[in-house]
């Protein structure tokens, strides 16, 4: 797929196929931008209009809650009732009667009144409405009874609320407003008399403002408390943030890509309308339009791409032409010679490519008459080379003689030697084997080593078997042991002891051969470190070869098979011992294991 999409012929296609797709999208998206903002235009006009409706049915509504209130509170018969203090319980009883049937031939008068609720300042409460009344006894600490006290005589809305103000009993969402009760003669305030009627008729007037489905209408009062709402009144969220409208501003129309919000503020109280109304609802007519564009333009990229591909044939005709000859080359025909008639620069480059295919045959012809001289050369190296089966066989013949003899001990050397033998002669560039396989090749060489040092070398091999089938390159362990037993217990003239052991450390195996031999100075130490880094040494006799396989040889493939955080770290104190550790990586997951 990726060769393909390098060809010639897919580039021009797709060269041709995004210049004429960018043009389309680019003119669709200029055509699309400017219609939506005339769309939003002419929503925003259309919700300007619809606002001023809607303040002018809130100034009827208010017109005519405002003659009601003014009923009671401008009644002189009320007034006179209130203000009237007598001792005589059938006195007053009277005056009660009068003033709650006052207040009935008001509540029966309209329809949509829930309760009419007269409170006078001595705390005398008057009720009309609801048949079982309970007063709320903290009505004098809420807000609403505030806001009547400090009206000055003027009626106030306190809006939508889901249940009576002050009767407990009252259930249903009310429209409540009020005034307070002036005594004329006196010129001051004797109470306040609080409307509640059905919201239904605020809920409606909000309605004109709707733009579509979802729209919804509120009333805000200056703190940004919502007062209505076209949703239903129990379930308004009065906590939600709505715009206010400042005293300077009559209109304010604020649009983004979520809502469109239109607010108008009320000429009779500092309240102000909002229409909020969803982005969802306002671009009905956009998403039909958009999804025309998109037919459209999924047409012409199709035939954009039709156009491309005839063009991209075209050019690339040639050139295909001159691969299937090559094609004829990379299967084995240098014979065969190109003819291609194209433009200049392909006939250039198919005279260049027959004058390389005869040499390439040249080439081959003299690769032929090499290689026959060199398998006669290979013939006669393997001719001269000692069979190794012949030394197998001579020392297990060896150990059979020592063994009919009862000389055990040396017959164990010879097995071992022999072992030794067989391990190192398969010997496979870059092969990877076991830790178990290196750890018997380690037990056969010890016991030759043991046997040599006549008893004077302990060996304390703690490898947990879970590391055992760990997969490390051939001849990793001995030039390490071998090392340790050469340079620093061989010569000592005391007991040595051996300790090979292995701990996972995260991610890697850490194998460590330490050793109590003779040590090295700090001097030696770095020198042989330096050797190990490839930087220039002083003839360090530890990392000269053993056997073959010495420690730079072995730093050097660890290097180059795991990458250069793994290889060999050497501590080392003159006279106390040294300590090599083979870091290799864990298999992938054995970690986590």
């Amino acid at each position: 797929m990726r060769r393909g999409f390098h060809s010639i012929s897919h580039r021009l296609f797709v060269l041709f196929l995004f210049c004429m797709s960018a043009i389309v999208l680019i003119v669709s998206l200029l055509y699309y931008n400017r219609t939506t903002e005339q769309f939003h235009a002419k929503i925003s006009d259309l919700a300007q209009k619809n606002v001023s409706q809607t303040v002018g049915l809130f100034d009827l509504l208010y017109k005519g809650y405002d003659s009601l209130s003014k009923t009671l509170s401008n009644n002189f018969d009320v007034v006179r009732l209130l203000n009237e203090k007598t001792k005589e319980p059938a006195m007053e009883y009277i005056n009660e009667q009068s003033i709650t049937n006052m207040i009935g031939a008001i509540f029966y008068s309209r329809d949509d009144l829930v309760g009419i609720h007269v409170i006078t300042d001595q705390g005398k409460i008057y009720n009309y409405g609801n048949y079982m009344n309970v007063v709320d006894p903290d009505y004098a600490k809420s807000e609403w009874y505030s806001e009547l006290q400090q009206s000055s005589g003027k009626m106030v809305w306190l809006g939508v609320f889901p249940h009576s103000l002050i009767d407990r009993n009252e259930s249903r969402p009310v429209f409540a407003f009020g005034r307070q009760i002036f005594d004329l003669n006196e010129h001051k305030p004797i109470g306040i008399v609080l409307y509640e009627t059905n919201p239904k008729p605020i809920v409606a007037a909000l309605d004109n403002l709707k733009l579509g489905p979802n729209s919804h209408v509120y009333v805000v009062a200056k703190g940004g408390r919502v007062v209505s709402s076209t949703i239903d009144p129990v379930t308004v969220d009065t906590n939600e943030k709505l715009p206010h409208i400042d005293d300077q501003k009559n209109v304010m129309v604020e649009q983004d890509k979520q809502r469109l919000i239109v607010a108008s503020k009320l000429p009779f109280t500092d309240w102000s309308v909002v229409s909020v109304t969803p982005d969802k609802d306002l671009n009905v007519e956009l998403v039909q339009m958009k999804k025309f564009l998109l037919y459209v333009v999924s047409i012409l990229i199709v035939v954009s791409a039709l156009i491309a591909s005839i063009v991209s044939r075209t050019l690339s005709s040639p050139l295909k032409r001159l691969i299937r000859g090559m094609k004829q080359v990379e299967m084995g025909n240098f014979r065969g010679q190109l003819n291609v008639t194209s433009y200049q620069e392909i006939n250039s480059l198919v005279a260049s490519f027959n004058r390389m295919v005869l040499q390439i045959e040249e080439l081959i012809e003299r690769v032929k008459i090499s290689s026959v001289s060199e398998k006669n050369a290979e013939i006669y190296a393997l001719q001269s080379q000692v069979n190794p089966h012949f030394l197998y066989n001579t020392l297990d013949m060896i150990y059979w003689m020592l063994d009919e003899k009862g000389d055990e001990q040396l017959g164990e050397i010879i097995l071992s030697l022999s072992h030794m033998f067989r391990y190192s002669s398969r010997w496979v560039e870059g092969a990877e084997i076991t830790l178990q396989e290196e750890f018997d090749q380690i037990v056969h060489y010890l016991t030759i080593i043991q046997f040599r040092l006549e008893g004077r070398l302990q060996v304390d091999m703690g490898i947990s078997e879970e590391w055992m089938a760990i997969q490390v390159p051939k001849m990793t362990l001995q030039p390490v042991i071998e090392n340790a037993v050469k340079h620093g217990l061989e010569a000592l003239g005391r007991p040595g002891i051996l300790k090979v052991d292995a701990q996972a450390d995260g991610q890697d195996l850490r194998i460590r051969v330490a050793d109590n031999g003779r040590g090295m100075s700090r001097i030696e130490l770095d020198r042989l470190t330096a050797s190990l880094e490839g930087k220039r040494s002083s003839g360090i006799s530890s990392s000269k070869k053993v056997g073959g396989i010495g420690l730079l040889n072995l730093h050097q493939r660890l290097k180059h098979m795991f990458g250069e955080a793994y290889g060999l770290e050497i501590y080392s104190i003159l006279g106390e011992g040294t300590t090599v550790t083979i870091v290799i990586p864990l298999p992938a997951g054995r970690e986590e294991n």
